[in-house]
């Protein structure tokens, strides 16, 4: 997350200091997608976004295999002792057999996805794989496209209004979208001067059920994904959900675009009538251990687990979390809440993908294959588990999270959306009068800027000096 920042300033620097009257921004995996986004909104200039695609499915030993995802599941197996060293071997030699990105529903494809929602690509951009000729054929489409916006001054302010905001959030969910959507369409929201608050997402995620039947949350990859009927057909089945009136890059409404979409395999996209489940992938949750929310994919995390109160088990750090969690004399059972403080934004810094915490090896070699996990970081988008996320304000900055101690019941109740320190207050009050934000990593360049001037989960993440404030500046001309 730091360099998404940075990537968002390279764009909206360059966009505005050479002699660029319209963009095609070109990305894929994970950060690149909004960072390229959030550049051009704030450069005020015609843009539209080319996916990079996916990869092809990856094969072992017969089987599909899907990155991230498959990676996590068998290294999983190859600690707990049930995969050779052979066959882990195979599964990294097959797992990625093309050009793309991840081909499950991880960050990159989500967040592409998410941009064709908000009718940034072209009609069906998204969902096709990076070794597909129909890949060709879009990229010769959305160069000739951009020189017409360019004609029509049809830039990303234009298109990228609340409306389609709301239409992206609504296919995150009913895509199984990764967690980190959240702070991506809040960091976009803000860049076009919009407020998207946390309630927004929960408030969307009940009323839309999820249908792409995709890892983690499912079984096939976004190949398969492609060739059902793509995004397109999925939106298809939302259209009630979705305002069709927005705008796209292409000068047609959603809805327009949408017309003639249909599924072509129900497995891979389910109908309204047969959902993945009944209601979106993602939940928000609050409570006196996340009073500005936390995030957690309710799609890829056990149900025994969806309402749970255990004992905490407190890493200070990634670095104390390595050196203790795989220990004999670690006190953790399987009903035990994994807690890991100081990996948020300023913690980390930069938020690192941490939060799907291992699981300890003795629990492992248990049949353990699943706890809750507690954590100011953000977690892969091909990851999967009870992993509660982006607990805002981050324990850095003093946030309840950094008061957590071995011992402490923590209450989760996905139900209720609640997240909960069930500490006395007292008791509370005494250790806050007793904390000290611990001190600074980095005292020089972007990340002491860095560390200066970003903003907390819950708002984005981005620089608050890059909310806009009017038509960017010319450059000075020396």
């Amino acid at each position: 997350m730091l360099y998404r920042n940075l990537l968002a300033m390279d764009t909206e620097e360059t966009l505005r200091s050479l002699p660029i009257d319209g963009a095609v921004l070109m990305g894929g995996c994970d950060k690149t997608t909004p960072g390229l986004l959030m550049g051009a909104i704030s450069a005020k200039v015609p843009a539209i976004f080319l996916p990079a695609g996916p990869m092809l499915r990856g094969n072992w030993n017969g089987q599909p295999l899907g990155s991230g995802t498959d990676v996590w599941k068998y290294w999983t197996e190859r600690r707990a002792g049930t995969v050779s060293e052979e066959d882990w071997n195979g599964v990294e030699s097959g797992i990625a057999r093309s050009p793309g990105f991840c081909m499950t529903m991880g960050t990159a494809a989500t967040m592409t996805a998410l941009a064709e929602a908000m009718g940034m690509t072209l009609p069906g951009a998204s969902s096709i794989p990076a070794a597909d000729s129909n890949h060709v054929r879009l990229a010769i489409d959305s160069g000739r496209r951009i020189v017409e916006m360019v004609w029509d001054d049809l830039k990303p302010e234009d298109i990228l209004t609340l409306a389609a905001f709301r239409n992206a959030i609504a296919v995150d969910m009913a895509i199984g979208g990764s967690t980190n959507a959240i702070i991506h369409l809040v960091a976009l929201a803000r860049r076009r001067g919009l407020d998207l608050p946390l309630g927004v997402f929960d408030e969307i995620a009940r009323h839309v059920p999820v249908l792409a039947n995709i890892r983690p949350s499912g079984e096939f990859l976004m190949e398969d994904f492609y060739y059902a009927g793509g995004l397109r057909a999925l939106m298809a089945q939302i259209r009630d959900l979705l305002n069709l009136d927005c705008s796209t890059v292409n000068g047609k409404t959603l809805g327009q675009n949408l017309e003639g979409a249909r599924i072509v395999n129900s497995n891979v996209i389910r109908t309204r009538e047969a959902p993945i489940t009944e209601s979106g992938g993602t939940a928000i949750l609050y409570g006196s251990l996340a009073p500005d929310g936390a995030v957690i994919k309710t799609s890829a995390a056990d149900r025994r687990f969806w309402k749970h109160t255990g004992a905490a088990v407190v890493f200070k750090d990634y670095q104390d979390m390595e050196a203790r969690i795989n220990g004999p004399d670690l006190e953790v059972d399987e009903s035990s809440v994994l807690v890991l403080q100081n990996a948020g934004p300023l913690g980390g810094p930069g938020m690192p993908e941490w939060g799907m915490l291992p699981i300890p090896d003795k629990l492992l070699r248990r049949g353990v294959r699943d706890m809750v996990r507690v954590s100011d970081a953000r977690m892969s988008g091909t990851a999967y588990g009870t992993c509660v996320l982006h607990v805002s304000p981050e324990s850095y900055v003093g946030g309840p999270l950094a008061l957590v101690r071995d011992g402490d019941a923590i209450c989760l109740d996905i139900a209720a959306r609640r997240l909960d320190l069930l500490v006395p207050e007292a008791e509370l009050a005494s250790r806050r009068s007793q904390w000290k934000r611990p001190g600074p990593k980095d005292h020089r360049g972007y990340l002491a800027l860095y560390r200066e001037r970003v903003t907390q989960a819950h708002e984005g993440c981005d620089f608050d000096f890059l909310a806009p404030d009017g038509a960017p500046s010319e450059p000075e001309i020396f």
